[in-house]
């Protein structure tokens, strides 16, 4: 059986709609990234440096995008979502490009959730979205970082 990695030649552009989790297993397995595939989604996780936390990567499609949604799976306690909402304004403010929230405010278990999105429709080649998957990973290292340093979320 062929790897990932084998059915996606290099230097071809591919519909995001229908290669996203050949692009996304390829990208994951070339950074020893653990990978695990459902039926709707395909999880990886990276250790957030210095923090004792796994930060997981959740990439899956709604009718219009690929949506990756990234979360250090630390819940919030009630006391915490004020400072949490601070700290995703303040972050998506500093950046200029939104991508931290606080999700599932309503919820049993609140979380601080980084959400990147990219249409459907784009065509996109494995080197470029080896680039873009990069370079959301490693703002969430970044928020996230920032998050437990300086507001002790």
């Amino acid at each position: 059986m062929a790897t990932p990695e084998a059915s996606i030649p290099p230097g071809r552009d591919y519909d995001i709609a229908s290669s996203w989790r050949q692009l996304t297993h390829t990208w994951g397995a070339r950074r020893n990234y653990h990978v695990e595939s459902e039926v709707d989604s395909l999880s990886l996780q990276f250790d957030l440096e210095g923090s004792g936390r796994t930060l997981t990567v959740r990439f899956m499609t709604t009718k219009r995008l690929l949506v990756a949604f990234v979360t250090d799976g630390h819940s919030l306690r009630k006391d915490q979502l004020a400072i949490a909402a601070a700290a995703s304004n303040a972050w998506n403010t500093e950046q200029l490009n939104p991508m931290l929230s606080v999700w599932d405010v309503r919820g049993p278990r609140p979380c601080l959730a980084g959400v990147c999105d990219l249409p459907l429709t784009c065509r996109i080649s494995q080197a470029d979205f080896d680039v873009l998957a990069s370079d959301w990973v490693e703002r969430a290292r970044q928020m996230f970082t920032r998050c437990h340093q300086v507001f002790q979320l």
